[in-house]
């Protein structure tokens, strides 16, 4: 049913795998989309928790180079469509109305780092990166920008935006980005730990807190990226886009062009 996750389910505990370990899980259109699906099948069933993991050594890479390379040859109205998309599979997990945990086993970059932050828990083994890299390739971080200047502030928000910096799994927690750094042996098992606690809860006060959560920013958010979508599709058809993603597929510096605005 899935070609870029796999989906399973034990007990009340739905676990989601991303599945591309040899593309370090990047992110693809198909994956948005399946992603997407599975939260859907989920909801219909008796799981009270998701778990969502990486295959292999990374979380979650963020966007897949075949699709940064399509998107430099997109029309405005393909990348705002395509934008669309990307904030309706964050948003999703923001505001999906059972509790997810995500067990970040490694590299959890731009988009990917998004996945990983947005879900109620966020566990990571100590070998676990984050970044949101945008600015390095002529990108803009303007979706995940909304949901992170709500989580940690403003000033945690310009550094890591900004300056497209790596952090590790400590820092990272520090900055609140993450719950728990875990051993690595014991990621899982901790997750489902935390699962557990969860569903011993009751569903009814669960689900109440989370529509409260949600529902306390929905209106300013949904805004804020209403304006973060148009921005991230505007950047697509730049000069700077452009050759920044080319430099990085061709593995070379980028020679910027465009003027500070």
């Amino acid at each position: 049913m899935y070609t870029t996750l796999l989906l399973d389910f034990s007990g009340e505990i739905a676990h989601i795998t991303l599945n591309r370990p040899d593309k370090r899980n990047a992110i693809s259109a198909q994956m948005i989309a399946e992603l997407q699906s599975a939260l859907d099948a989920i909801e219909k069933t008796r799981a009270r928790v998701g778990i969502v993991t990486g295959a292999g050594k990374a979380f979650c890479a963020g966007m897949d180079l075949e699709m940064l390379s399509a998107i430099a040859k997109q029309s405005p109205a393909e990348n705002q469509d395509d934008s669309r998309r990307i904030a309706k599979m964050l948003r999703r997990i923001w505001s999906f109305p059972r509790p997810l945990i995500a067990a970040v086993n490694g590299p959890a970059f731009a988009g990917g780092c998004g996945i990983a932050t947005l879900c109620d828990f966020t566990l990571a083994a100590p070998e676990a990166k984050f970044g949101y890299t945008e600015v390095k390739i002529g990108f803009l971080p303007a979706i995940v920008s909304v949901f992170l200047t709500r989580q940690i502030g403003q000033k945690r928000s310009r550094d890591l935006l900004l300056t497209g910096r790596i952090i590790g799994a400590q820092e990272a927690k520090e900055y609140g980005l993450i719950t728990e750094v875990v051993p690595a042996e014991r990621l899982l098992d901790r997750a489902r730990e935390l699962a557990q606690i969860l569903i011993e809860a009751s569903p009814s006060s669960l689900t109440r807190a989370k529509r409260l959560l949600v529902s306390s920013e929905a209106a300013s958010l949904d805004a804020d990226l209403e304006r973060a979508i148009l921005e991230n599709a505007r950047i697509r058809c730049t000069p700077d886009f452009k050759e920044g993603v080319a430099s990085f597929l061709e593995k070379r510096k980028p020679v910027w062009q465009g003027e500070p605005e």
